[in-house]
């Protein structure tokens, strides 16, 4: 019997079944075998009045989108597939994101203090024993997602919104006029549909047609009590070599009953690679080293475990009229990151002020939406950062590569200050701390992995750093002319807003320290 079987079968919820049920998907995904079921098809015929103005399918995080919209006096309705509920676990992010949820009148600043469920500081950055990092204020706010999805509910409905609970989503048939969702029992007309259903979206894999991420962070840990008395946490950490082509970083924070620590890896979609069971074997065994504290004196309150696809092809276009992805099921996250909560927080103005336009102009179609989820050249970049963090299967490197790597990189951007080194850690890449930092690190460092990231990647990454310049400089003179554009159309501001959101967001101007 493995550590994985001993100690997750003593758990409740069935969580050893929950993990092995992950892991089919996690195998399915490796093999390729991905449902491509059709459940969106399109209709010329013109149908009656909508009854909604926007269908939101995929309640957890589509709720923060939805309670923004209904307050702005658009009939929403949301679908969820379950009840509409936080999970135990505290969702991690830096303070100065939360302040959208003041700026969009959805929370209280009272109420975004209750919602605070930890916070901590400082927070480490380390690879096998070099030199240590740390810094203030980021990712260090734990947020009750119990707390923040129960306001945002209440306020929703209070707004005259409509939920529907224990509804799941089937189907869509998009009109030149609207388009028609079958969701449990339901059959509801809307002029939007938003798809905040997540990476296994049915929507998006109908759309993406069984083709493979081209990259995924695996993800196993858990809360547990019994750890000595700590208020400070590690953004990522690491102290083993590659092991089984997989580099092993690590995370670790206070949490509200207890303390949580994962273990993340980079990696392809591989069929050898590894499943989640494996993965959170080796949590298990190397977890006492890392915490210093062994097994038997801990109290486990859950396990987490999921695996988080990347694709180069992303945000996705879809080819459907009227029908938005937002937050994980558009794939806007960068590869090196989980995405979730953080990332829908980050564009959730930019996307409720978006949305609101495309509906007073009644911009809908697939070439107007495709201008909410834009390309963003400081994302893209970051495809080569994931390659330097991940092996490929069978492939022989230097054990202490990616900790060499990493440490290098790190110690070079404390030198240089938190201008560089906090927008990185909260997953910014902007074009002049990167070029500050890039002519510093070590070519020791970066020359072994030219043959294993190849000359395609790094003519890619040399096109995304140049746009990234280039959206800087157009945000930037963008804001000059923004006065005259008072004298444009509606549609025509339509798409100069949406330009202008694409310059500073995709160039990281959108991220203000504190």
């Amino acid at each position: 019997m493995n550590l994985t079987t001993e100690i997750l079968s003593q758990q409740p919820d069935n969580v050893l079944a929950k993990l092995r049920q992950a892991d089919r998907l996690w195998l399915n995904l490796r093999s390729g075998n991905i449902d491509t079921s059709e459940v969106v098809t399109s209709s010329s015929a013109i149908i009656g009045e909508s009854v909604t103005d926007i269908v939101i399918c995929g309640g957890t995080l589509g709720i923060l989108l939805g309670a923004a919209l209904q307050k702005l006096g658009w009939q929403v309705m949301l679908i969820e597939r379950g009840i509409l509920q936080g999970r135990k676990q505290e969702w991690n992010i830096s303070r100065q994101e939360l302040n959208t949820l003041l700026e969009l009148e959805l929370l209280t600043p009272e109420e975004l203090e209750t919602a605070i469920a930890t916070e901590y500081n400082p927070a480490r950055v380390s690879f096998k024993e070099k030199e240590e990092v740390w810094v203030q204020d980021v990712l260090n706010i734990g947020v009750d997602p119990v707390y923040l999805l129960a306001q945002l509910k209440q306020k929703f409905l209070q707004a005259g919104g409509t939920l529907l609970e224990n509804t799941a989503f089937k189907s869509a048939t998009v009109h030149p006029n609207g388009v028609v969702i079958q969701a449990g029992e339901q059959t509801i007309q809307a002029r939007l549909l938003i798809d905040a259903m997540g990476h296994f979206s049915p929507i998006i894999k109908q759309a993406r047609n069984g083709v493979k991420p081209e990259a995924v962070c695996v993800v196993v840990g858990s809360c547990a009590q019994g750890f000595p008395e700590n208020q400070t946490g590690d953004l990522i950490y690491s102290f083993t070599p590659i092991i089984n082509n997989c580099q092993y970083f690590w995370e670790a924070f206070p949490a509200k009953d207890g303390r949580t620590t994962y273990m993340f890896s980079y990696l392809d979609a591989d069929p050898a690679r590894p499943s989640l069971e494996y993965f959170m074997d080796e949590y298990l065994r190397l977890m006492p080293k890392y915490q210093n504290i062994s097994l038997e004196q801990l109290k486990f309150q859950r396990f987490l475990f999921g695996f988080f696809p990347a694709y180069k092809d992303s945000p996705i276009k879809l080819p459907f009229n009227r029908i938005l992805p937002v937050g994980d099921s558009a794939g806007g996250q960068s590869p090196v990151s989980f995405g979730g909560f953080g990332a829908m927080i980050r564009h959730l103005k930019r996307l409720t002020n978006g949305i609101n336009e495309a509906l007073i102009v009644d911009r809908l179609s697939n070439k107007d939406l495709v201008l909410l989820q834009p390309y963003q050249p400081n994302i893209s970049v970051t495809w080569l950062f994931q390659q330097t963090m991940s092996v490929e299967v069978g492939k022989q490197v230097n054990p202490e590569q990616i900790n060499n790597l990493m440490s290098g990189v790190f110690a070079v951007m404390k030198r240089l200050g938190d201008d560089v080194l906090k927008p990185f850690l909260q997953d910014v890449i902007q074009f002049a701390p990167l070029t500050k930092t890039l002519p510093l690190v070590n070519p020791k460092l970066i020359l072994p992995l030219l043959p294993q990231i190849g000359i395609n990647s790094l003519v890619n990454w040399s096109f995304h750093y140049f746009n990234l310049a280039l959206y800087s400089g157009l945000y930037s003179a963008a804001k000059l002319v923004q006065p005259a554009i008072n004298n444009l159309s509606p549609s025509q501001q339509y798409y100069y807003h949406r330009w202008l959101d694409a310059w500073k967001y995709g160039s990281g101007n959108d991220y203000q320290q504190d």
